[in-house]
């Protein structure tokens, strides 16, 4: 079983000719509205991916509640442990422009109102694995991750958007997953290099570095992987990075090495990129199966 604790959102999705500078203002065609957050976008990937998902986290009492939890509602994820809280539900602006670039804007609102305690002790265990991410409040997470250290279960973190945890949380977790400008933000607060070999020695966890169309690089207990970007029509990058931890949590959660769980996320990744749209593009398993075959 997965426990996710972790943002949610309503992104509003602009569709623009070329991504806007400082000061200026890009007409679109098209505005696209669909539920996002890296907490829930990681959740639906990996319920999508066959794992059993429990999701704790906050939405506001306001209209954009239903909408940024419609997709983990069908996805059939246990929303129990979701709190409503004054405050508005979170929100993200995503431009996209034609060759799938974004820039994104997020207001927190009610995840910053998250509280792990809403996870009870028996969720937390060796049958379990906790997943996190970095948008909801770092005192919360930090306790989330020492919580589910004691209690035997594994803990997969995604450090993203890059900031502070205690080091004591870092070096708790099992898997570290960040993109190479988190990566490089770790590293400089840590005074050391910023690849995956750098970080898995200073830190004493299995890390992840995803380098976009580039690919992957991971330095673990099993050892060290370097695995190619699939080849794919890139579409819209926004969720991938979502798609590929919520798959590497559920592929790990399901059994599988880590070498294996890795090469299901890039896959899984790859056909994310292939669509529009954040949590809506997220595969399911037999779509990632079928890619992973052929």
């Amino acid at each position: 079983m997965i426990v996710c604790f972790g943002s949610i959102n309503l992104d509003l999705i602009f569709s623009l000719p070329y991504l806007p500078v400082a000061g200026q203002t890009v007409a679109g065609p098209a505005l696209h509205i669909e539920p996002g957050g890296k907490g829930a976008n990681q959740a639906v990937a990996a319920a999508r991916d066959g794992a059993q998902v429990v999701f704790a986290g906050a939405v506001g009492r306001d209209a954009l509640a239903e909408g940024a939890l419609a997709l983990l509602r069908t996805s059939g994820i246990d929303l129990t442990r979701v709190q409503s809280c004054d405050g508005a539900t979170g929100c993200a602006s995503i431009c996209v422009d034609p060759e799938g670039h974004n820039l994104i804007a997020v207001a927190a609102g009610a995840n910053l109102a998250a509280s792990q305690e809403a996870i009870e002790p028996a969720l937390l265990g060796r049958g379990t694995t906790v997943l996190l991410q970095n948008e909801c409040a770092a005192a919360q997470e930090a306790a989330l991750i020492l919580r589910a250290r004691a209690a035997g279960s594994r803990i997969v973190l995604n450090l993203a958007p890059a900031g502070p945890l205690p080091q004591a949380a870092l070096r708790a977790v099992d898997v570290l997953v960040v993109n190479e400008d988190e990566a490089a933000w770790l590293a400089t607060r840590l005074g050391i290099g910023g690849d995956a070999a750098a970080l898995h020695a200073a830190l004493g966890v299995d890390v992840v570095v995803t380098l976009g169309g580039a690919g992957l690089e991971a330095d673990a207990r099993a050892g060290h992987f370097r695995l190619d970007a699939q080849a794919t029509k890139v579409v819209d990058t926004t969720g991938a990075g979502d798609c590929f931890t919520g798959v590497l949590a559920a592929a790990l959660d399901g059994g599988a090495g880590f070498e294996q769980a890795l090469r299901r996320a890039n896959a899984a990744a790859a056909l994310c990129c292939a669509r529009p749209g954040t949590q809506g593009s997220m595969p399911s398993a037999a779509e990632t199966d079928a890619a992973l075959a052929g």
